[in-house]
């Protein structure tokens, strides 16, 4: 083997050896208290009935319907 057959090969190592010691780490811990969530919400709804001109007249007209 010549010098330029083992260059790429060498190259490869030396990245995968750098590249394996500087592999993230990601820890996750538990608390040691609990978590308190504190929440304030408001909630408005507004419903619209509309009825049709010639519906709401029947109906006054026939309030025994229902």
């Amino acid at each position: 083997m010549n010098l330029n057959q083992l260059l790429p090969t060498a190259a490869l190592l030396s990245v995968l050896t750098v590249v394996s010691g500087c592999s993230p780490r990601v820890e996750v811990a538990v608390p040691n208290e609990p978590i308190t969530i504190n929440l304030n919400v408001k909630i408005e709804h507004e419903i619209l009935v509309k009825v049709d001109r010639e519906i709401d007249d029947l109906l006054s007209e026939n309030s025994d319907i229902f």
